[in-house]
């Protein structure tokens, strides 16, 4: 693992910094991946668009598609460290995962058609994988497609769709040979969100917010030329597409020392029996327990990321980074609510709240990250299985 940074880097940060300082679209007032209100979104899609055209985005993608394949390999880190430090909006939905797929299995006429809509910020996309039997276990997905002439007809539902309401493209897996194992007979589509036959359900969470969607698929025409790569190859696509999906690795170590900071901030205006609850020894000492946790999720962080520019990454260096960051940015969010006492109880609407209820808000969300991406409990059996080879759970 390399620690050091080479100085050409710290220039390019600091490139990267002065432009978030000037163009980028404001605060980001809510903890986690979340939908935007629908007022923001032109600010979003500009900013996504003047991302790509600083080249500080699709930075792997090919030249000759606004890519510089030359780059440093740590330089998209670097771009959503310098993002989530600002505490502004990344850009949003599945874009990032789409294009992948595009780049690696597209025809010359699907890059042409939607990478520049990418890289404009004209299409936001989002990832209809999920059902509701088939969260973490991908492979069991049951929507099911079938060929009619030029076209396929979908029918289906996907949940928890993160901005599916805000959605121009769904990048959408299928089972399209019923007959086949599991990881087989499925394909991936490209399919425009204003189809008819897909209707698109907010689902109100524990937040008060909207950031989840289930989709149903009615008799959904997508035409044959929409499908990425082969048909029945759809889960190599999206198994490739998830592991281009590494720079939202970087933000994991910016946002928990965000978080942790912030946890002093507000120990310094509460109280523990009637004194500043950073002079009680007990609030310190769970304060400094939280920081040599967050100081591991970085060194974890470092070592991930330094494994990926070598390319000498393993699998279960991400599902570990997850496991450990999600279980201790819940952490740190309870404590925040602890550090409250009865004021935890309050919610965003009363102006006594600490923070404007961000901490009520960052702990109601905090078991999400627990379980989007595959929930720990599965991904600890993943960890075990193929990264340890140790004997597979007893079915």
């Amino acid at each position: 693992m390399r620690l050091d940074v080479p100085a050409e880097l710290e220039a390019f940060r600091k490139q990267v910094r002065a432009f978030v300082d000037e163009h980028a679209p404001g605060p980001k007032t809510r903890a986690g991946v979340r939908a935007p209100e629908p007022e923001l979104l032109p600010a979003i899609r500009t900013w996504t668009a003047a991302l790509y055209e600083a080249g500080f985005l699709g930075i792997d993608w090919p030249a000759e598609h606004g890519g510089r394949p030359d780059a440093h390999p740590l330089e998209p880190f670097i771009v959503v460290e310098e993002i989530t430090r600002a505490r502004t909006w990344l850009p949003i939905g599945a874009a990032t995962l789409a294009a992948a797929a595009v780049i690696e299995f597209g025809t010359d006429e699907q890059r042409a058609r939607f990478l520049p809509r990418i890289r404009a910020g004209e299409h936001i996309w989002c990832q209809l994988f999920s059902e509701p039997g088939a969260g973490s276990d991908l492979a069991a997905l049951s929507t099911r497609a079938r060929r009619d002439g030029d076209d396929w007809i979908v029918d289906g539902q996907k949940v928890w769709t993160t901005n599916g309401q805000h959605a121009d493209m769904g990048y959408l897996l299928a089972r399209t040979d019923p007959a086949a194992s599991r990881h087989r007979g499925i394909t991936a589509f490209a399919v425009p969100m204003d189809t008819p036959g897909i209707t698109v359900r907010p689902l109100r969470e524990i937040t008060g917010t909207t950031d989840f969607n289930e989709v149903f698929l009615d008799g959904v025409r997508i035409p044959a030329a929409n499908v990425l790569g082969g048909v029945d190859d759809g889960w190599r696509v999206g198994m490739s597409s998830l592991g281009h999906e590494r720079s939202g690795v970087a933000a994991r170590g910016v946002e928990l020392a965000a978080v942790l900071t912030d946890l002093v901030e507000l120990a310094r205006g509460r109280t523990v029996g009637g004194r500043p609850a950073l002079s009680d020894s007990a609030t310190r000492q769970a304060i400094g327990a939280l920081a040599a946790r967050v100081q591991v999720n970085t060194a974890i962080v470092t070592m991930a990321k330094s494994r990926m520019a070598a390319g000498t990454d393993q699998p279960s260096d991400a599902l570990l980074g997850k496991i450990f960051f999600s279980e201790v940015n819940h952490d740190l969010a309870h404590y925040g609510m602890t550090l409250q006492g009865v004021d935890g109880i309050l919610t965003e609407a009363d102006p006594h709240v600490p923070a404007g209820g961000w901490w009520q808000d960052a702990h109601l969300y905090s078991r999400a990250y627990t379980i989007a991406g595959g929930a720990n409990e599965v991904l600890r059996n993943q960890v075990a299985e193929r990264g340890l080879g140790l004997p597979r759970e007893p079915r």
